[in-house]
């Protein structure tokens, strides 16, 4: 499939209002092998991923980041900040009931992002 060799990363999400139909694991299965690591698909509607810190102030400003990167894409995760040091994002297009390409996108760049750091 020609759109999964590109870069996610160099993707912009698009505006989903609906009318389209979620991706099949076999469209998304490629993105979850070779571009993202950890993240984990649950019942074909999203995908999540945990993140661990050193301390509360370090997960607090990855959180604030990733609000950062959502608002630039225009696609928001939720996010489930815990513990002291533990911090859960989930990805879904709520709008289509599962995961479009823009969850898979967010994903690359948050994930680059956070790779990028000096932490856990």
């Amino acid at each position: 499939m020609d759109k999964l060799t590109t870069n996610l990363k160099s993707k912009k999400c698009v505006p989903c209002e609906g009318g389209v139909k979620p991706l099949t694991p076999d469209e998304y299965g490629a993105y979850l092998r070779s571009e993202l690591d950890g993240w984990i698909d649950f019942e074909e509607k999203r995908i999540e991923k945990d993140y661990k810190f050193k301390n509360f102030k370090e997960a607090l400003e990855f959180v604030n980041k990733v609000g950062v990167i959502a608002e630039e894409e225009g696609h928001h995760p939720d996010i489930n900040l815990f513990g002291w040091n533990k911090v859960k994002l989930t990805l879904s297009t709520h709008a289509i009931g599962g995961l479009s390409e823009n969850d898979f996108i967010l994903a690359s760049k948050i994930d680059s992002w956070h790779l990028s750091l000096d932490i856990m």
